[in-house]
Order: structure tokens, then sequence, then C-alpha cells
């Protein structure tokens, strides 16, 4: 399903695959031979999204943009079952793996692998070639490493990457009810939304 959000319609190669029950939303573009399969959603939320050529995207998989924050995936990338790509720079023939989550401000060099249920934090840099290994966390610019049962040295570094005003753009001091007012506020954009194919 093509939709329309905030006046912005997705744009999609004609040798690009978008399979029934797949949504895209707003200010897409799908280069030649990307393949987006059953249940992925591709939203750009108002920051864009390019999906490059040669691209899939795998069942139930995430990607959405944000404002200072676009999804640009590069060609030949694979991101797995979901997957969650938000608001990050994927390189080129780098591989997203099954549950794997990428967050915004976020950049995985080409080639670089983020094994299954692994993790990119904010504003995190993972360099070409690099790997996170299944269910660990990469944190900071240059990217530390870490297995998940480390959270203090990950909080440490992870602190510092401001994931309240990155994702959320508050204080870290707002609570939870100022951060789902202005969340419910900002979703309530797809009330004027247009399914356009």
């Amino acid at each position: 399903m093509l939709v329309r959000h905030r006046g912005r319609e997705p744009r999609i190669s004609p040798d690009a695959t978008v399979a029934p029950g797949a949504v895209i939303s707003g200010d897409v573009r799908v280069e030649a031979g990307a393949r987006i399969l059953h249940g992925a959603v591709i939203t750009a939320e108002d920051g864009e999204i390019r999906v490059g050529a040669g691209t899939v995207i795998l069942e139930h998989a995430l990607v959405r943009g944000r404002a200072g924050h676009p999804a640009l995936i590069g060609d030949g990338v694979m991101i797995g079952p979901h997957a969650h790509v938000n608001g990050a720079t994927i390189g080129d023939g780098a591989f997203i793996a099954t549950g794997a989550a990428v967050f915004p401000g976020a950049v995985v060099g080409a080639g670089a692998e983020v094994r299954v249920n692994g993790v990119v934090q904010v504003n995190t840099t993972l360099g070409p070639g690099a790997v996170v290994p299944i269910g660990w966390i990469a944190v900071g610019t240059p990217a530390q490493l870490f297995s998940p049962d480390r959270h203090d040295e990950i909080w440490a570094v992870q602190k510092a990457l401001d994931f309240p005003g990155t994702v959320y753009g508050v204080d870290r001091s707002a609570g939870m009810a100022e951060i789902m007012r202005r969340q419910s506020a900002f979703y309530a954009a797809h009330d004027a939304d247009e399914v356009v194919g």
C-alpha cells in the first residue's frame, strides 16, 4: 500500500517490488531492483527515506525517516525480518539481521553487519566492515561494542549521546507524560493520510 503522508507520496522505481501487505508512506524513494516484502513498513514521518538499488527489506521490518534524521539505506543492503532502522544511514552492502535495531543519528558503514538482535544506539558510528555480534550493543563514535550484561559500561557512553533529545526532542528530565503528549500530537498527522496505490 502506498500512502500520501504530510503531502508527500512514495516514488517507486518500476523495477522495484513492493509485496502486497507492505506499507510505504510519505517521502520515500525506492530504487531499481529493491524488494520490499510482506508486512514491511517504510514510513517517512517528517524526514525522507531512500532505499537503494538492489536492497531487500524483509517481512515486518520497520524503516522510519525523521526530521533531521532521514533513513538513507544504501545499495545492496539486507534488512532482516523484524529489524528496526529509525533515522539512520546504512552503507552499501550492509547487513541488518533479524530483530536488529539501529537508532536515529546512527551510521552503519559499508559492508558492516548488525547481527541478530544487535543494537546500534543513537548518534553511534559503526565503521565499514565492522560487526555487532548477536545481541550486542554498539555505542558511541567510533562505536564501542558491549555484551548486553555490561549495562553500566553501556550507560556510561550512551548517556552523553542524548537519546531523549535525539529521538523525542526533549531534555532528559522530561517525564513520560510530556513525551507521550508530544508523540500523540505528532502522530495525529496520520489522520490526513491518503492511500494512493
